[in-house]
């Protein structure tokens, strides 16, 4: 599986409280890493959404996907439910 490390994801994801509220971004765009999960969960190929937004590279994707997958390999579960969802500091810091 593939695995971006956090000095190779800060070179595709920034969080900016002036970009879209301050959710990860795909750097240089307002494309969220939400938007991108929330695309391939609806089955868009990642061809055509690479074809819709010819800004975003293969590479942006897999950043997307190693973002998400590193951000909740961090949250804690306690009891059942989430006792701290980390921010992006937390996250480079881990």
């Amino acid at each position: 599986m593939f695995n971006m490390g956090i000095s190779e994801l800060s070179n595709y994801i920034v969080i900016d409280s002036g970009i879209r509220f301050g959710k990860p971004c795909i750097k240089g765009t307002r494309i969220t890493v939400g938007d991108i999960l929330q695309w391939l969960s609806e089955g868009i190929p990642v061809s055509e959404i690479l074809e819709d937004y010819p800004l975003l590279k293969e590479i942006h994707i897999k950043a997307a996907l190693s973002f998400a997958a590193r951000r909740e390999e961090i949250v804690k579960v306690i009891n059942g439910s989430i006792d701290k969802r980390l921010s992006y500091k937390d996250l480079v810091n881990a």
